[in-house]
């Protein structure tokens, strides 16, 4: 299943964009896979995740390939340390390269938004649930990491209460991806999640699993977070699912559950121009 997402592949290495935001010509944005780049091992490939086991002067090279690639400067991207919250940050000139080239304050932070042109968004993935946020309107954009406990926290309906205080985002305005991550197809949960999705979604909940008995349940990140996004006004025409499976697609993506940990880091990456 692909709905609106695109691979593309320029020297060697491939990357995804989000058709409907290419057509804005408001952005340059992309998803990133494994193919390309120059980190060994584990990391084979176009691995962005500073803080694994990788050489560092290789992850700065991958940073330098994708980024030449999107006419980024990466040194200018912005990071934060992506704790499992519902947090955002409303980034601006003064957090350029923070937790890339220079020490981030930015603590605690899972979202960030900005409506400053020229300013870099980057949150990183191996599994969770990459949301690109674009208000063609305001203009405005945002990215947030949604792992299981992000997105029982409701972290998308967050980001755009966030991006609607501080832009003025109307959610029917907004185009809105859900990038690959690991599917219904692979995640496999147990109890203690199942009664946190209850929990946040009682009258959704039995529309995000699939009951396969012995306390065990198949759990639905893309429509969790689709569903939530809906609940707020944001339409479900301008939602994106691209229906990639992380753990399916060896070849392609790095996936932490696949490679149990042994693995390196995709990332989302947007900015205004």
């Amino acid at each position: 299943m692909d709905r609106g997402f695109i691979l593309k592949e320029k020297s060697g290495v491939k990357y995804f964009v989000i058709d409907a935001f290419e057509k804005t010509n408001l952005v340059k944005h992309c998803f990133t896979t494994k193919v390309g780049g120059v980190s060994k091992g584990y990391y084979s490939g176009l691995n962005l995740g500073l803080h694994k086991e990788d050489n560092r002067e290789d992850v700065i090279e991958n940073y330098k390939i994708i980024c030449g690639i999107l006419g980024i400067e990466y040194k200018h991207l912005v990071a934060s340390d992506q704790v499992h919250d519902n947090k955002i940050y409303k980034a601006d000139k003064k957090d350029l390269g923070k937790g890339i080239v220079r020490e981030s304050d930015i603590i605690g932070i899972d979202g960030l938004i900005t409506d400053v042109k020229g300013v870099p968004l980057i949150t990183y993935y191996a599994d969770c649930v990459p949301l690109f946020f674009l208000d063609p309107v305001k203009k405005s954009i945002g990215t947030s990491h949604a792992g299981w406990k992000g997105s029982v926290l409701k972290i998308g309906q967050e980001t755009v209460f966030r991006m609607k205080k501080e832009f003025g985002t109307k959610p029917e305005d907004l185009l809105v991806g859900i990038g690959p991550s690991i599917g219904p197809c692979c995640y496999e949960v147990d109890e203690p999640v199942i009664s946190r999705v209850i929990e946040a979604f009682p009258s959704l909940w039995q529309k995000l699993v699939i009951d396969r008995g012995n306390g065990k349940w198949d759990l639905n990140l893309w429509e969790t977070n689709a569903l939530q996004l809906e609940e707020i006004g944001v339409r479900r025409e301008n939602i994106f699912v691209s229906g990639i499976c992380t753990s399916c697609s060896k070849e392609l993506l790095f996936s932490h559950r696949r490679d149990k940990g042994k693995t390196g880091s995709l990332a989302a990456i947007i900015q205004l121009i």
